[in-house]
């Protein structure tokens, strides 16, 4: 088993962790825990999201960059850990985590 099949494993093992997806930089989905319909809802609204974040930042600070971005709602924790080609997305069960 690859590296990133581990560590993926390992994350969606955790108590409360609903579903995990990879996105490309494009904000098209490379590997999902979820059904696809779910998948693509949370990458499209997600990457946007992230992108408008990052800049935000930026513009605050041009030195300075997204690292990791958690919002938290009344069902969910949406936590995402953009990068430079790929960014992740974890969705738990707050209650549960």
């Amino acid at each position: 088993m690859s590296e990133v099949e581990e560590t993926l494993k390992r994350i969606h093992s955790h108590k409360g962790v609903v579903g995990i997806i990879v996105v490309n930089n494009e904000g098209i989905p490379i590997r999902s825990t979820m059904d696809n319909s779910t998948t693509v809802q949370y990458t499209g609204l997600m990457h946007q999201l992230i992108a408008k974040t990052r800049s935000t930042v930026r513009e605050i600070d041009p030195q300075n960059d997204l690292t990791f971005l958690r919002v938290r709602t009344k069902k969910h924790e949406i936590m995402a850990t953009p990068d430079k080609e790929y960014f992740l997305i974890v969705i738990q069960n707050p209650t549960e985590g």
